[in-house]
């Protein structure tokens, strides 16, 4: 049975949360990556930042909802998570936008496990960290090669 470390990528192209994300763009377009993590100076994994955390700047922003209820409004959405999608839609940074504390893997998992991970969760890049090191990460190419080559 393969493991992640039979697949993963190993040669890391990572960002810092202070990174612009016109920079963080340029690289995903130039490496033809899905995402990268992101690390914080001393190298621990603070995030991971894709195509997707891109992309929600395009999205327009959803108008929340209220209902009145005795003259007072009251919101049918959480205010937090409204000012996290302004936030996103506004952002200058990485760290703006990016996944904080991602869904990890360590290298002697099995790649099944990742695939269910994978298409449970809709991930499509998952770092790959052991003993606390982030060691690699692990990508939908990845796990094609791995059929590709049977």
């Amino acid at each position: 049975m393969k493991q992640v470390k039979d697949i993963m990528t190993t040669e890391l192209i990572t960002v810092h949360p202070e990174t612009e994300l016109t920079q963080a763009a340029q690289l995903l377009l130039e490496k033809h990556i899905n995402g990268m993590p992101v690390v914080d100076a001393g190298g621990r994994l603070v995030g991971i930042f894709c195509q997707s955390d891109l992309i929600v700047q395009q999205k327009k922003l959803s108008i929340p909802s209220f209902f009145t209820f005795l003259d007072g409004f009251i919101p049918l959405t959480s205010m937090k998570q409204m000012e996290r999608e302004i936030e996103k839609v506004s952002a200058t940074t990485v760290g703006q936008v990016m996944t904080p504390d991602p869904v990890t893997v360590r290298s002697d998992a099995p790649i099944e496990d990742v695939a269910s991970l994978m298409l449970e969760k809709r991930y499509h890049t998952i770092p790959v960290v052991d003993d606390g090191r982030l060691t690699g990460i692990i990508g939908k190419e990845d796990m094609l090669r791995v059929i590709v080559s049977k």
